[in-house]
């Protein structure tokens, strides 16, 4: 992974994503933030990020803490996809969620809390994400679905759609993210 980063760096590229992959030989992915901090240390300017942290086998407060220090170690070039899906079969998604049902319900209000640990703490907030607060780190939605394209709308973030999975749907998908987005700034 590194020494491709390092040619698409030379090449000009600007960003360099990783994916969560869990039990799956010959994909040294399960770690992303492992593997992206390892990246990010050998190159010098490109953008390493996610692409992506499926954030239901994850605490959104867990996540918060690992990209606020790759953000602290690699200032302004860390980007954090999320998605949904397991990333793995389902016995490994057991194996990693314990609750298959509750991490794909809640993904909406999981990216809600991710994104507050990465704002000011308030006045009397108890738990803080350190290093995560204050960081500026990019989040980006990524799917294969139209429910991606809303939510990313909603909440006024990037997306990104995995045409690759759902090519007929890639048309659709773009036209609900556009005319469904609000700005979150």
């Amino acid at each position: 992974s590194l020494d491709l980063a390092r040619h698409a760096e030379r090449l000009g590229y600007r960003r360099y994503w990783l994916a969560e992959h869990h039990n799956m030989p010959g994909i040294a992915s399960a770690a992303t933030s492992v593997v992206i901090a390892h990246v990010a240390g050998g190159t010098r300017t490109i953008r390493v990020g996610a692409g992506g942290i499926m954030l239901p086998n994850h605490s959104p407060l867990v996540i918060a803490e690992q990209f606020g220090t790759l953000n602290a170690l690699h200032p302004g070039r860390i980007d954090l996809g999320l998605g949904r899906a397991p990333g793995t079969d389902m016995g490994t998604a057991r194996a990693l969620r314990r609750n298959l049902e509750a991490g794909a319900d809640s993904f909406p209000q999981d990216v809600v809390e991710l994104m507050g640990y990465f704002q000011a703490a308030e006045d009397g907030q108890r738990i803080r994400a350190v290093p995560g607060e204050g960081e500026q780190v990019p989040i980006w939605i990524l799917g294969s679905s139209l429910y991606g394209a809303q939510l990313a709308a909603m909440l006024g973030l990037p997306y990104v759609f995995a045409s690759h999975f759902a090519p007929a749907e890639l048309d659709h998908a773009l036209e609900i993210y556009r005319s469904r987005f609000q700005s979150s700034k």
